[in-house]
């Protein structure tokens, strides 16, 4: 029995003097082939121990592996591959250096600008599309600019019906209302109750609250920049339409095509005429009343 265990003590440590001869060390650097920059995280895997090991922040790797064939497959993001089998036989050193091989294409987006979106992000600049002005609610029927503005926040009005603006403390007169870049002093019919532009005849409205250029002037409150439409240069349109106190009339087209086209848009109340032979009527027999109410605007451009 004791013999047994003396011979047993020799062949475990054999055993593990064998075991510890037959395994060996790959090491070495992973590096960009063009530069020599070290790569960090590059993966090592020997295919066919299905064993692996990453390279550390300096590049470098370590791989214990037991003596046979070897199949080294060394990657990393953005590199080519790159194999190498050879027979373990004793700690080696190998030093892999990568190509850059998987590069990608360039992306190309194109897209249509869209006209909402805001180039300019002045916080006191307000543009007041056309289309919304013509759906909300007028005065008898009849659209005004101004009195939209009215309702957008630090505008107010300074009557039941008035087209004044009064912005931020601001009187009307304080104001500085362009018509295609030309100042208009007058903006008002009827005492006003209506302003003297033509909602058919208008393509732009841009109202500016505060910091506005200097190249505007010294005016106080605000600026109102009102553009006229420039007419169709390949057809003719015309639009028109009826209201209780008033009838509008617009026109537009190409004078040379695709060159020169012209716009031309008339309006006219005429509470004189539904009103006047009413109070005629109720007048004293000798007595000639003669209501004369009533105002016309034309707006004609050449572009």
């Amino acid at each position: 029995m004791r013999l047994l265990y003396l011979l047993t003590i020799p062949l475990i440590f054999f055993s593990f003097s064998l075991s510890s001869q037959n395994s060996y060390t790959i090491s070495g650097y992973i590096e960009d082939a063009g530069s020599g920059e070290k790569l960090i995280a590059a993966n090592v895997f020997d295919q066919n121990s299905l064993q692996g090991t990453v390279s550390n922040t300096y590049g470098f790797y370590s791989l214990t592996l037991p003596a046979d064939s070897v199949k080294l497959l060394v990657s990393y993001v953005g590199y080519q591959p790159v194999e190498y089998a050879f027979s373990l036989r004793n700690d080696t050193t190998i030093t892999f250096r990568l190509s850059q091989s998987i590069e990608l294409k360039e992306v190309e987006v194109v897209a249509k600008k869209v006209d909402r979106i805001e180039t300019n992000t002045q916080m006191s600049k307000v543009d007041v599309p056309v289309q919304q002005i013509e759906k909300l609610p007028a005065l008898m029927g009849e659209v005004d600019v101004l009195k939209v503005l009215q309702l957008l926040p630090g505008v107010q009005a300074g009557g039941e019906g008035q087209n004044g603006l009064y912005i931020r403390g601001g009187s009307p007169d304080q104001n500085l209302i362009l018509l295609d870049g030309v100042p208009v002093y007058n903006v008002s019919h009827l005492l006003g109750f209506f302003s003297v532009f033509n909602s058919d005849a208008i393509k732009t409205v841009t109202l500016t609250k505060g910091g506005f250029p200097a190249r505007y002037g010294g005016r106080l409150s605000s600026i109102v920049e009102i553009n006229m439409k420039e007419g169709h240069m390949q057809e003719l349109h015309g639009e028109g339409s009826i209201g209780l106190i008033a009838s509008r009339l617009t026109l537009e087209g190409p004078i040379k095509k695709g060159k020169t086209s012209f716009m031309v848009s008339g309006r006219r109340t005429y509470a004189d005429l539904i009103f006047g032979p009413l109070i005629q009527a109720s007048a004293a027999d000798n007595e000639d009343v003669k209501l004369r109410m009533y105002f016309y605007d034309l707006n004609a451009k050449v572009n």
